[in-house]
């Protein structure tokens, strides 16, 4: 059975997937998966974001992990590039945080990393999955050779040692105003506590979890909240993050929401102009025509992959590309991290600040396409195989044909059909965009 989407596992908690049950098996599973490997000592590094529900799954995922011989280390709440980082030094088999990213409390879910830090490949996860399809008796292990479970309570301030050897012992930040939204999720300690040991004046809002106020009305889904913090305490940046971290939208100091082809394209720019960005940008299918367009003038070579960081990852390492990223805030700086890290990327954008250089200035380096996109809820995830629908996209393409583009793909984490067009005929491009959703209604 296919339980991995595009970013792991995530759904509806006590849904079919996302129950204690089925966390017990996937520990199960993926324990079994690599005790197979029999190296000498196997073991697991669990993270988690603020959600209730997370404490109730843990300890299946725990259980399953060491009833399949894998010793575990528990750190609490970190932000998912945290938990990335922490698995490859500490040398584990296996890191997993339990997160549903920016979805609301409700939902749950699984990201799963090897010991590169790297997110598991589809072939990895397949074995995993047709491991949980079988016998649970076939993987618990011998009562003798059973994992031990350990809780850390470093975590936070392991993470914060490495981010902070990833930029100069004398940056500090005397002369800048930071608006913060953790969105009440897995960065509420970490992010605060390193921004403010570099001396920066910070405003804090999303810090106060309560296990349901996750990227509720806050966070990087919200940023209108943040918006407002910045323009009251006339903040030189604002910086907002999702449930787990791994996602960063920012605002400048004239209230102007950045998205991520915005902050690639400035950090690009930056890395161009110190001769550190080595072969060029990784973008994905919902990057903004103009992000493209703006590389063409400053011959950075584009590249577009599948939607989701792990496909932008892997395309960069198969380029020799150090930096990558989506509009929703996923960007990856491949010479500090593996994955999205809201707050990584946050410190090289107030690193170009520090230099007396205004957010506003920093990031308005291309004009954006104006872009439209409808999420469309369904019960049928292959209506884009009905006649009809092919044929409203078909259409569609053909009026847009030189004047834009036309982006039609399922979510890799929910139950919809992102319909997404780009052009600067804005009466054509909601017409076609109109013509498509009639028809997947």
């Amino acid at each position: 059975m296919k339980y991995f989407g595009t970013d792991g596992i995530r759904g509806h908690v006590n849904s079919k997937n996302i129950n204690g049950d089925m966390f017990f098996k996937f520990g199960l599973a993926a324990g079994k998966y690599f005790t197979n490997l029999k190296k000498k000592k196997q073991t697991a590094v669990i993270a988690k974001d603020t959600r209730l529900s997370g404490y109730a799954l843990e300890p299946a995922l725990v259980s399953g992990l060491a009833s399949a011989g894998m010793h575990v280390y528990t750190l609490g709440p970190l932000p998912t590039n945290g938990l990335a980082m922490l698995t490859k030094v500490m040398n584990a088999n296996l890191g997993i945080m339990i997160t549903a990213s920016h979805n609301l409390f409700n939902d749950n879910g699984l990201k799963l990393f090897g010991p590169d830090g790297l997110k598991l490949s589809d072939k990895i996860q397949k074995r995993i999955e047709d491991l949980i399809d079988s016998k649970v008796q076939m993987h618990l292990s011998n009562p003798k050779l059973l994992g031990r479970v350990k809780r850390l309570e470093t975590g936070t301030d392991d993470y914060i040692k490495i981010l902070k050897k990833k930029i100069p012992k004398k940056f500090k930040l005397r002369k800048i105003k930071i608006a913060l939204d953790c969105a009440n999720g897995a960065g509420y300690k970490s992010a605060p506590k390193l921004i403010k040991s570099l001396g920066a004046k910070l405003i804090v809002i999303g810090n106060k979890p309560n296990g349901f106020n996750i990227n509720k009305n806050c966070g990087s889904t919200f940023p209108n909240k943040l918006r407002k913090i910045v323009l009251k305490h006339k903040a030189n940046l604002g910086i907002s993050l999702d449930g787990d971290a791994d996602r960063v939208i920012m605002c400048d100091e004239k209230g102007s929401i950045v998205d991520g082809d915005q902050i690639i394209a400035a950090i690009a720019l930056q890395w161009k102009n110190k001769k550190i960005l080595k072969g060029g940008v990784v973008g994905t299918l919902m990057s903004n025509y103009g992000l493209e367009k703006f590389f063409q003038k400053q011959k950075i070579k584009f590249v577009r992959a599948n939607v989701g960081d792990r496909y932008v990852k892997e395309i960069m390492q198969k380029k020799k590309f150090n930096l990558g990223g989506e509009q929703s805030g996923h960007i990856i700086l491949g010479k500090f991290a593996t994955t999205g890290d809201g707050l990584l990327v946050a410190l090289e954008v107030i690193r170009a600040l520090d230099r007396k250089i205004k957010a506003s200035n920093f990031f308005n380096v291309f004009e954006k396409v104006p872009q439209v996109l409808k999420n469309i809820k369904t019960k049928n995830m292959n209506i884009l195989k009905k006649h009809n629908v092919k044929n409203s996209i078909r259409l569609a393409n053909k009026m847009m044909k030189g004047q834009g583009r036309i982006v039609i793909r399922k979510s890799g984490t929910e139950q919809k059909i992102r319909v997404m067009g780009e052009s600067k005929n804005k009466i054509l491009l909601n017409k076609c965009i109109k013509l498509i959703i009639k028809k997947i209604k």
